[in-house]
């Protein structure tokens, strides 16, 4: 059998180099955008649930814009809308709820900047695993337009001054039409295609006021009030520009 000479050896080098080539060219851009909705959970004074406000769910939708760093992190820009609501009415237990029956309501339009980090460095299935799992986590800031109302049974709360004075100072505060928002999640994508894939998410945000709902002093001042969310959506990666066209090898 004989031996492949130099230019044959060389020929298929050059080759393989070429293939390299054309193949980087079909790899996605760096660049993706995403859609997500789903709902707005209330996490404060007006519930007695550790996890938020189920009873009181609203909506919310979300778009953002990523940059893929590596195959571990990714640089996301969001914006979310939505509204929170949370109403003492809805719960008949502790009997004071009612009684008291403080309620608010506020659209929510929130810019965060996030950075995710991908559990299995698969920011672009480099490993061939459609499902991926991802934290996150980042700094933002939301506004607020709080609407708030209390209906409460002063001889209900004949013997807790601190109720009615709690509410009057409340209602003599102007609530927070900006806040800022830590938010800190977890999330699994799910690849279609190279180009598109599904996500779900679940996003806590962690907030520096207890006026979020528009009420602290009639409540508990001394424990800050949050909100989450919880949404599925979708993701498009660009791909990259053609390059130079490949080139072709002379025998």
């Amino acid at each position: 059998m004989s031996k492949p000479n130099k230019a044959g050896f060389f020929t298929i080098a050059a080759l393989m180099g070429s293939i390299s080539i054309c193949h980087a060219q079909l790899n996605l851009s760096n660049w993706q955008v995403g859609v997500n909705a789903g709902t707005f959970v209330y996490q404060g004074d007006l519930t007695p649930e550790t996890f938020g406000s189920y009873k009181t769910l609203k909506p919310t939708l979300g778009f953002y814009i990523s940059r893929i760093l590596n195959p571990s992190f990714i640089l996301r820009t969001n914006i979310a809308t939505g509204r929170l609501l949370g109403s003492d009415a809805r719960y008949s237990s502790p009997a004071y709820r009612q009684q008291r029956n403080l309620r608010f309501t506020s659209p929510v339009t929130e810019i965060s900047e996030l950075m995710v980090w991908n559990m299995f460095g698969n920011n672009g299935n480099e490993i061939g695993n459609r499902f991926s799992p991802y934290v996150f986590g980042g700094v933002g800031v939301s506004f607020l337009n709080i609407d708030r109302s209390s209906n409460l049974n002063k001889s209900f709360f004949v013997n807790e001054p601190r109720v009615t004075t709690g509410l009057a100072a409340d209602m003599n505060r102007t609530p927070p039409r900006t806040i800022l928002v830590v938010p800190a999640g977890i999330g699994v994508e799910y690849f279609l295609t190279s180009n598109i894939s599904l996500t779900a998410e679940t996003n806590f945000r962690y907030t520096f006021t207890d006026y979020l709902d528009g009420f602290s002093q009639v409540a508990n001042p001394d424990k800050k009030d949050f909100y989450q969310s919880h949404t599925i959506g979708i993701v498009f990666k660009f791909n990259k520009n053609k390059g130079l066209p490949c080139p072709v090898i002379k025998r």
